[in-house]
């Protein structure tokens, strides 16, 4: 990737950005703010999954290509990396740990094993699919955990390629998007009253804005059991990165010379202590709200650039490897989330 070539006198102000990162953070902001627009006039879209797409369609618009590719690649790259981490912190003023408690043990489980099965099943598939690179992890846990804010999570604890990344993005965005129309086509087939529909989009459907798009076409109790289902499949985030972290830090513990990579990324403490944060109810809900606005920015921003690295011409090449990866963990965590929230129902 081609980087701006800066002046050894002309050092930026501290607190600003590098020069040769602001053009790409301007694009960001951009991109947000047309996401922001699309989703106000198609409130059915999420804004996160606007932000992916027109990410993607900047990366392949004949004039805009090359400043993406150019220019604008060192911002955009530092908007889908340190931005993620920034909202992935706040994700964590979301979820409380009486949250969980009012689920219930059954619940819980339910939503680890689903967790646990998609994570594992996925990734041996995308690696007997030979899928380069951090693919198949990316994917596994984009599926099983929160989708676009968990790939970032782990590719920062992996220190994963863009392009990974950018192609796991890009593929759970696309079946998280489907979900928002094809389930509730579902809930009356599947015998599902509002409260199991909501418990089954909480489970199953990838991102937390398109959870919301899924389950509130069943009414607020449908709304209210995704979310708190969905936010439990956040909490286990923590974890999850932490042991990628750990993998990552014996594998180069064995290479002579090689950095030691903490074993929980920084920005997994913040969400942490975020979570025990809202835990303790001193927060008002101004600010609850105000954090969640930022929350919804900052990720937006991150998903455009990250949106921006896809490379249709390169997905091509393993697109139908990747296609079928996508499809088999979509109905994976569909099925092991329906038959779980048959048997707490139960």
């Amino acid at each position: 990737m081609a980087l701006l070539r800066e002046r050894p006198a002309a050092a930026p102000a501290a607190g600003r950005p590098a020069p040769a990162r602001r053009y790409g953070l301007a694009l960001a902001a951009l991109g947000v703010a047309l996401a922001w627009s699309v989703h106000r006039l198609l409130p059915g879209v999420p804004m996160l999954t606007a932000a992916v797409v027109l990410g993607v369609v900047a990366a392949h618009l004949p004039r805009l290509r090359t400043l993406v590719r150019t220019t604008a690649r060192p911002g955009l790259s530092y908007a889908g990396k340190r931005l993620m981490r920034a909202g992935i912190v706040l994700l964590g003023l979301r979820l409380a740990f009486d949250d969980v408690r009012a689920l219930g043990w059954g619940t819980a489980l339910m939503v680890v094993g689903v967790v646990t099965c998609t994570l594992l099943g996925t990734w041996w598939l995308g690696r007997r699919l030979g899928l380069p690179g951090d693919q198949p992890l990316l994917i596994a846990v984009g599926y099983a955990v929160c989708g676009a804010s968990a790939i970032g999570a782990v590719g920062e604890a992996r220190g994963s390629d863009e392009r990974d990344a950018a192609t796991s993005v890009a593929l759970v965005t696309l079946c998280g998007t489907l979900a928002i129309a094809v389930l509730p086509l579902l809930q009356g087939v599947l015998g599902l009253d509002d409260a199991e529909f909501g418990r089954w989009a909480g489970a199953s459907v990838h991102d937390v804005g398109q959870v919301v798009a899924t389950a509130q076409t069943a009414g607020g109790a449908a709304l209210g059991e995704a979310v708190l289902v969905k936010l439990m499949r956040v909490a286990l985030l923590a974890p999850i990165v932490a042991a990628v972290a750990l993998g990552v830090r014996r594998g180069r513990g064995r290479a002579a010379g090689a950095p030691r990579v903490p074993l929980v990324p920084l920005f997994v403490v913040g969400f942490l202590a975020a979570v025990t944060l809202r835990s303790t109810g001193l927060l008002p809900q101004a600010a609850l709200d105000t954090a969640h606005v930022a929350q919804e920015l900052l990720l937006a921003a991150a998903l455009f650039g990250l949106g921006s690295a896809v490379d249709l011409s390169a997905l091509t090449r393993t697109g139908g490897r990747v296609a079928a990866l996508g499809l088999c963990a979509w109905v994976t965590v569909a099925g092991l989330s329906y038959g779980g929230v048959l048997l707490v129902s139960g």
